[in-house]
C-alpha cells in the first residue's frame, strides 16, 4: 500500500513537527500547556484544516479532527502530542501522524466516509508536568474527579486549572463527556514499541494483547536541616537516609516479585551540598502483570521506607497520585486487528506491555486496540527512541487496512467485536 507520495507526506509531517520543543541534547521538552505544548496543538490543527477536516477541542483539552464530522458510530484512531521531559520524538507523536497518513490513504477510496472517522491527540497522557498520566482520556471517560487534578501544582506552583485556563479552556467545564465516549464505536492507537520485543523477532508491527496495572506513589520525608561540617552523624536526622533505603527496597522488591518499579524523581531542600537536606521527596513508579502484584511490592517498599525512617527520626507521609487498572484487550477484537494486519504485513506478535496509554482507558468504555511499531533501539522516554521510515510506513499501512475493515461493517457494535 505504501509508495513514494506516502513516503513524502509522512516525511514533510514528520519534518514540521519535529522541531517544536526539541532541546540542544535531542530530547523533547512538550509538557502540558507548554508553549511548546500549544505549539504542537497549532500543528495539529493546521494538519486538520489543511485536509478540510473540523477540528474539535473537547472540554478536557483534547483534540479532535473529524473526517466526515462528527456524529455517532465513529472509528477512532490517534495518540498523543505532549512528552515526558527529555523524551523521545517518537512516542504519542509517530500514532497522531499515522493517523493522518491513514486517513490520507482511505480518502483515495472515499469522498465521503460511510461513518465518523476522527484522528484524536489526547491532552496531558504523558503526566510529566502535574504528576497524573493520561490526564485528557481519565478526565472524558469520568475516571477520575476534576478537583482531584486541577488543584495539582508543577514546579513553578502553577495549577493545572491555571495552566488551561492560560491556554483557552475553562476549567470549571471539564470532566466526563459521555456523549462523546458514547459516539465512539472503536478506538485503535498505534505506538511506538517501547521495548524490544518487536527487534527481537524481526517484526515490523505488533498487536497489542494487554497494558499492565501501575501507578504512582509520593513519598515524603521530613527531617532536620544542620551543618554538614559540624552536626554529629549520631544526631543527624537526615531524610535522604531513609529515601536511599526506600530506593534499594524498590529495586530489591520489583525483583523478587517479578515487577518492574521505578524512583526516577527525587527533590531534596534546600539541596546545598555543605547542609544536610530538611527534607526530601521521592517518586515510586510500579507496574507488573497484575495489579496484585503492583500492590505486594508498594507495601514492601513503603514497610521499608517506614522502619527506617523510624530508625532515623524522620518522619513519613506517602499518598498515590495516580493508578490504572491496565487493560486486557478484547480476544475476539485482537484477533480482527490481526488479521487486519496479516493481510498487508504477514503474522503480527502479540504483546503485553508495562507502558500506560490513552488506549488503556478507554478501553473500560469502548471496544478498543493497539498497534505497536518496531523500536530497534528499545530505548524509549529517551532521544535514543527510534523507528525507522520503512517501519513507520508498515504501521501506517497495518492502520489504513484496520480503519479500511470497520469502515465497511455496518454493524461495528456486533458480535465481530
Amino acid at each position: 500500500m505504501s509508495g513514494q507520495v506516502a513516503v513524502e507526506d509522512f516525511e514533510a509531517m514528520w519534518a514540521s513537527l519535529a522541531p517544536i520543543g526539541r532541546a540542544g541534547d535531542g530530547g523533547y521538552y512538550r509538557l502540558a500547556w507548554s508553549e511548546a505544548d500549544l505549539a504542537c496543538r497549532e500543528w495539529f490543527r493546521r494538519q486538520a484544516n489543511s485536509r478540510g477536516m473540523v477540528v474539535d477541542e473537547d472540554v478536557n483539552g483534547n483534540l479532535w479532527a473529524w473526517w466526515g464530522g462528527p456524529g455517532p458510530n465513529a472509528v477512532v484512531t490517534g495518540s498523543h502530542l505532549d512528552s515526558v521531559p527529555g523524551g523521545g520524538a517518537f512516542d504519542g507523536p509517530l500514532g497522531v501522524i499515522a493517523g493522518f497518513a491513514a486517513l490520507d490513504r482511505l480518502a483515495r477510496s472515499y469522498t465521503i466516509p460511510p461513518r465518523p472517522v476522527a484522528v484524536v491527540s489526547f491532552s496531558d497522557e504523558e503526566g510529566g508536568r502535574f504528576g497524573v498520566a493520561c490526564a485528557g482520556s481519565r478526565l472524558m471517560t469520568g475516571q477520575v474527579a476534576p478537583e482531584k487534578l486541577l488543584r495539582r501544582a508543577d514546579a513553578g506552583n502553577v495549577t493545572m486549572a491555571d495552566a488551561m485556563r492560560s491556554s483557552g479552556l475553562d476549567p470549571n467545564r471539564c470532566g466526563e463527556d459521555p456523549q462523546r465516549v458514547a459516539d465512539i464505536s472503536v478506538f485503535v492507537e498505534l505506538h511506538i514499541e517501547q521495548g524490544r520485543c518487536l527487534a527481537d523477532v524481526g517484526a515490523p508491527v505488533g498487536v497489542a494483547s494487554a497494558v499492565w496495572p501501575h501507578g504512582r506513589w509520593r513519598y515524603d520525608f521530613e527531617g532536620q536541616g544542620d551543618h554538614a561540617g559540624t552536626t554529629r552523624l549520631a544526631d543527624r536526622r537526615d531524610p535522604l537516609i531513609p529515601l536511599a533505603e526506600m530506593i534499594l527496597a524498590t529495586r530489591r522488591e520489583a525483583e523478587r516479585a517479578d515487577a518492574l518499579a521505578t524512583v526516577g524523581r527525587v527533590e531534596v531542600h534546600p539541596g546545598a551540598t555543605n547542609a544536610i537536606a530538611g527534607r526530601a521527596s521521592a517518586w515510586l513508579d510500579a507496574r507488573a502483570p497484575s495489579a496484585g502484584t503492583v500492590r505486594k511490592v508498594l507495601d514492601a517498599v513503603t514497610s521499608t521506607a517506614t522502619e527506617k525512617c523510624h530508625r532515623h527520626l524522620v518522619e513519613l507521609t506517602s499518598a498515590e497520585e495516580s493508578w490504572s487498572d491496565g487493560a486486557e484487550f478484547s480476544v475476539p477484537l485482537l484477533e480482527r486487528i490481526a488479521g487486519c494486519v496479516a493481510a498487508v504485513l504477514g503474522d503480527a506478535p502479540r504483546l503485553a506491555t508495562g507502558a500506560g496509554h490513552d488506549a488503556a482507558i478507554l478501553a473500560a468504555r469502548v471496544p478498543t486496540a493497539m498497534l505497536f511499531v518496531r523500536n530497534p533501539s528499545g530505548t524509549s522516554h529517551d532521544p535514543r527512541e527510534s523507528a525507522t521510515i520503512e517501519d513507520c510506513l508498515s504501521g501506517v499501512d497495518a492502520l489504513t487496512a484496520v480503519i479500511a475493515d470497520f469502515l465497511e461493517d455496518s454493524e461495528l457494535s456486533g458480535p465481530r467485536l
